[in-house]
């Protein structure tokens, strides 16, 4: 599973993170082809990017040794239909995408080595936490030296297949539930009368703080809630709750195979 050469199938966001992943690290290939169907992404990513050739066809990208489907579930399979005759038993292809099984994807490449892995947007600055499955008969050596073409990205780490889309709601997703609520409290820091500086630096530095209390002080959940008894939002806790429960949950039931 020695890999010189890669296509990446899509040039949108997770494969812009792909690179920049590898850029930071200098992990570098003999040849990187990127396709996708919108020009202005692929100019977009070659101004980025120099070094990688831009592919006429998804067809172009499939013939690289090891295939990046970077695409959303609903046109999987549209794009496994237009490589199925490129790629070989000698071609690794990753999927980045939730809902298509390694057994879906088989049916229609046929035998061709299979990884999946459900990245996080954090690999952009190679601290990803980031859950791989392997197709069956994937050998341990093999798996090693996927993992170390891949390391750039961050902690790649071995699953069972059946909880990657367990891991895209509650990891790979995770970040855009507290994102803006950061961005917003930094707004609340500098109308208090802190500036942008000292806004950012009580922020990560709570945050991590209260991370760490709740995760590993020994304390249940509701030993950490009470320790600051006053809470300026409690009344709208069981509405956010609610949300939570509904889009997550409900996001979870449509993308799980």
């Amino acid at each position: 599973m020695k890999t010189k050469t890669i296509g990446f199938i899509g040039g949108g966001r997770i494969t812009k993170i792909f690179l920049q992943a590898f850029q930071n690290k200098n992990t570098v290939f003999d040849n990187v082809k990127v396709f996708d169907p919108n020009s202005e992404t692929l100019s977009e990513l070659k101004e980025l990017f120099p070094e990688i050739e831009l592919a006429q066809s998804a067809e172009e990208a499939a013939g690289q040794q090891m295939v990046v489907l970077a695409v959303h579930p609903p046109v999987m399979g549209e794009t496994l239909a237009n490589i199925k005759d490129v790629v070989s038993e000698e071609t690794l292809v990753l999927s980045l995408a939730p809902k298509f099984t390694i057994e879906k994807i088989a049916a229609v490449l046929g035998n061709v080595k299979i990884v999946r892995m459900i990245p996080n947007a954090t690999s952009y600055i190679n601290k990803g936490y980031n859950p791989v499955a392997f197709y069956p008969e994937a050998k341990k050596k093999c798996k090693k030296q996927f993992m170390k073409m891949v390391k750039a990205l961050g902690k790649n780490f071995e699953v069972e297949e059946g909880k990657l889309e367990g891991y895209a709601i509650v990891s790979a997703m995770l970040p855009t539930y507290f994102w803006f609520q950061w961005e917003e409290m930094q707004k609340i820091a500098v109308a208090t009368g802190l500036d942008e500086k000292e806004a950012a630096k009580t922020i990560e530095a709570s945050l991590k703080k209260s991370m760490a209390i709740f995760f590993h002080s020994g304390l249940s959940a509701d030993e950490v809630k009470d320790l600051i008894p006053v809470k300026p939002i409690g009344e709208a806790e069981e509405s956010i709750k609610e949300i939570y429960q509904t889009r997550l949950m409900g996001l979870y039931n449509k993308i799980k195979a």
